[in-house]
């Protein structure tokens, strides 16, 4: 049984975009835009090569963010605000996932390549507000991201988790496989089949795939 295999777990860590919310509700698809302006406002280029520029950092530094910093030393401040004001009026609470998160045993913590302000948010429009024991953005890892180990380590290291009680919800597989090689139960949240070693389990409902743990 699925649940056998989180009989030790006490520590749960939830990444928030596609996460705690399905893609379906398009909110990631509003980011994109708005990283896609700040990169052609910032580096004078066309929508085109932003757009591309944007997926290439994404694919090869790990968030879009990350290869500005890196390549154009982009101070992220401003790029974090600008890119996650975004329109949640869409968004619609979710009663049942409230319950199963509330119902997890032990510490419940929110872990984003977003910034804190913005999980808070959605966590807001999602109902999910108040279940959770901290929330960390990517300013928490002095602005690495997910999937780099020194990300997760830093971030676990503040909060106090301990990988092998310890349990990671992510809907992108490349996020999992630190967690995984640190000793946590993963979890991929996707739609699209998702092969490899560093994940344990997989679903595309999150709500439902807590039910198991009842």
């Amino acid at each position: 049984m699925v649940k056998d295999a989180f009989t030790e777990v006490s520590q749960w860590v939830f990444d928030l975009d596609n996460t705690l919310y399905p893609p379906q509700m398009g909110l990631f698809d509003q980011i994109e835009v708005k990283m896609t302006e700040y990169v052609m406002a910032a580096l004078g280029l066309s929508q085109v090569e932003a757009d591309r520029l944007r997926s290439k950092y994404w694919r090869e530094h790990g968030t879009t963010l990350a290869g500005l910093m890196r390549e154009h030393d982009i101070d992220p401040n401003p790029y974090l605000i600008a890119v996650h004001d975004v329109d949640m009026t869409h968004m619609t609470p979710t009663p049942g996932l409230a319950e199963r998160i509330h119902a997890l045993p032990g510490r419940r913590i929110v872990y984003t390549n977003g910034s804190a302000p913005y999980a808070e948010r959605v966590l807001a429009a999602r109902g999910l507000s108040g279940l959770f024991d901290a929330i960390y953005g990517v300013e928490h890892a002095d602005f690495r991201p997910k999937p780099e180990r020194a990300a997760f380590e830093q971030v676990f290291d503040r909060d106090g988790i301990t990988p092998k009680r310890a349990a990671m919800f992510e809907d992108d597989p490349r996020n999992l496989a630190a967690p995984h090689a640190m000793g946590m139960r993963t979890i991929l949240v996707a739609p699209e089949r998702h092969d490899g070693d560093h994940i344990h389990h997989q679903t595309v409902d999150l709500k439902e795939f807590l039910d198991l743990l009842d």
